[in-house]
This record gives structure tokens, C-alpha cells and sequence, in this order.
């Protein structure tokens, strides 16, 4: 089955070194898209209203730790993509003001894959 190609995606790069169980880790991934969406809808209203007529593209990767994610929020923050640092509340798994994953978009798919094309899904 060929794959389907979508001109505007969103990315969520997920520290892997944390460990987070399942439900954590769909909560954290969970934030990062509605914030990163809602940066879009205010700032990138194209590209967020292409995105939504698309159906919303997703895509979650990982990153290794803490130092790799920050370094990709850097390119992103370089390119002038939207996105969104996620930092728990630590009321369960997790300390307080842990940084678990960065959403990345919905913006352009060439541009988004410029910084995380390396990356593996998750």
C-alpha cells in the first residue's frame, strides 16, 4: 500500500530516557499536539487551517535524552517553526518540571522533515 504523503505535518519528539509508562507517555504526546496546534491556530493560521483540512497529519519520534530534545527544539526554534516544550506537573510518574517531549507544527512536511527526518519513530 502506498504510502500517503501530506504537505503540512506535526512531529512529537519524546524523550525515551524517561522511561514513562504508556498512559503517561499518550498524556504527554496528548499535550504536546494541543499546544502545539494551538501556537499554530494563533501564529500560522495557514498552515494550521491546511493542516486540519489534510486530517491531521502526526508522527511521534524519539529522542535519547533531555540534551538531544533540547537541541532539536533549538533547529526548530532557528527555522521559525511552531512548537511547544512540554514540562510535567509531576503529580505522578514523573518529578516536577521534567521536560518530556517537544511538539513540533503542523507546518510545511519539508520543513518540519528538515529537523526531524533522523529521528525514529517511536
Amino acid at each position: 500500500m502506498p504510502q500517503e504523503s501530506f504537505d503540512f505535518k506535526q512531529v512529537i519528539a519524546v524523550r525515551t530516557d524517561l522511561k514513562m509508562g504508556k498512559g503517561k507517555l499518550a498524556v504527554q504526546v496528548s499535550h504536546a499536539a494541543v499546544s502545539t496546534s494551538e501556537e499554530a491556530r494563533k501564529k500560522y493560521s495557514k498552515w494550521w487551517q491546511s493542516w486540519i483540512r489534510e486530517g491531521q497529519c502526526k508522527v511521534v519520534v524519539k529522542v535519547k535524552n533531555l540534551n538531544e530534545l533540547l537541541e532539536l527544539q533549538r533547529e526548530v526554534i532557528e527555522m521559525g517553526l511552531p512548537h511547544s516544550l512540554i514540562t510535567d506537573r509531576g503529580l505522578t510518574q514523573l518529578p516536577p518540571s521534567t521536560i518530556t517531549c517537544l511538539g513540533i507544527g503542523p507546518a510545511p512536511s519539508l520543513q518540519v522533515d528538515k529537523v526531524t527526518k533522523s529521528l525514529q519513530l517511536l
